[in-house]
């Protein structure tokens, strides 16, 4: 279900803003319209969907009108064009006191620069927003410690927030954020601020803690591992353009454009890239019932293959077999596979991470096969797919160096 839709959205700053946006229209270029109208084009055409419960990343470099496109999911700046749908509500043509009331019940928003109230305690900063709501005294200083409890920050009440680190004052942020159960949580390189080792562990905390809300999550940032790291999906900008939306995986392993390429260019792809991109979906399979040695061979010798998967009448994995094993069934006349099935093989689950799959290569001979939580067959690694990533050749290198190795 879309939780958040933006659909055909432009923001241009300045004052003629009409005739900037016929310009965009006409094809001409941000500096052609800059030079013209006085106008910056700060967003272009965005459209996306955001999912209720997903974590979503909207990232790029300074200036990529990635801030700028989440300050107008929560309107504190007007669309020149386009919908800002939330909860199938179009926000950007919402009243003042709809606005208001949108604000308070359904959307919360974490600042890079903490935007705490330096004259209150901690219990007071987490409460202020039901108190402006009108929340009584005893309600909301309940719902402030319920908050105070989620993000660690217990038996820091009393304390004024100047009196806090950096990490902890953004724990007071995140806590006042969530005291009103808002519905989607919006994060303006919130963790960005903080020395690498404390935003690494808030990281962790707000994934710990998404676990159990599920709330729906735009996070900024200008940094891709952290956007690896916590977004179910990634938004790339460009120049006020969304470039790419995509799995982690999705943009490493298909990035839309150079742009897209040089960005991931450095990543550790061995942490990313899972077995599902990797796998052959369904290869052929020997069924232990229905298929002997004879039937086996053909299929394997047709494909010049040397093992094979064995699954049963659900395709739940049972093994592998070789094809040396039913060449000798086959000389000694034996019609079933069952005594050469060999049941001790390396499995993996789609999501299992290259990282966790390559110390199996020096334990196997064989590729790796690819299992659902049931251990239902869902295809196979090859050792070609596994060698690519690991050393960056092509395809037709592997081969040859494969063919190589089985001549000598």
């Amino acid at each position: 279900m879309n939780k958040i839709e933006i659909n055909d959205l432009y923001l241009i700053f300045g004052s003629e803003k009409q005739k900037a946006f016929k310009m965009l229209k006409d094809g001409k270029s941000k500096s052609e319209i800059l030079k013209a109208t006085g106008c910056t084009i700060a967003v272009k055409d965005a459209n996306l969907k955001i999912n209720e419960g997903e974590i979503f990343v909207i990232m790029g470099l300074s200036g990529s009108g990635k801030s700028t496109l989440l300050r107008c999911i929560n309107r504190l700046v007007r669309p020149t064009v386009g919908e800002v749908i939330v909860n199938g509500r179009d926000i950007s043509k919402a009243s003042d006191k709809e606005l208001l009331q949108i604000r308070r019940k359904e959307l919360a928003m974490v600042f890079q620069s903490f935007g705490l109230l330096p004259h209150r305690s901690v219990l007071h900063n987490i409460a202020f927003g039901l108190e402006l709501q009108g929340v009584k005294k005893e309600e909301r200083e309940r719902k402030a410690m319920e908050s105070m409890q989620m993000v660690g920050l217990k038996g820091y009440e009393s304390q004024m927030v100047n009196e806090l680190s950096g990490g902890m004052q953004q724990r007071v942020g995140l806590a006042r954020a969530l005291a009103n159960n808002p519905e989607v949580l919006l994060m303006d390189e919130a963790f960005s601020a903080l020395d690498p080792l404390i935003r690494v562990q808030m990281q962790d905390e707000l994934l710990a803690l998404q676990a159990k809300m599920k709330k729906t999550i735009v996070f900024i940032t200008h940094d891709l591992s952290e956007a690896i790291k916590l977004g179910d999906r990634i938004a790339i900008m460009k120049d006020g353009v969304i470039v790419q939306v995509g799995t982690s995986e999705e943009i490493l392993t298909e990035p839309a454009d150079d742009y897209v390429a040089r960005f991931v260019e450095h990543v550790d792809r061995s942490k990313i890239i899972t077995a599902s991109s990797l796998m052959v979906d369904k290869p052929i399979v020997a069924r232990i019932k229905k298929e002997g040695p004879e039937v086996l061979i053909r299929k394997m010798r047709a494909r010049n293959l040397t093992v094979l998967p064995v699954v049963d009448s659900n395709d739940i994995l049972l093994g592998e077999v070789r094809l040396n094993d039913l060449l000798r069934l086959r000389k000694e006349q034996v019609r079933s596979i069952e005594t050469v099935v060999r049941e001790e093989v390396h499995s993996v689950l789609s999501e299992t991470v290259l990282e966790d799959i390559l110390p199996l290569m020096t334990k196997t001979n064989s590729p790796i096969w690819v299992v659902n939580a049931e251990r239902e067959f869902q295809g196979v690694v090859p050792l070609s797919s596994l060698i690519i990533e690991v050393t960056g050749k092509d395809k037709e290198e592997i081969n040859e160096i494969i063919q190589n190795a089985i001549e000598l």
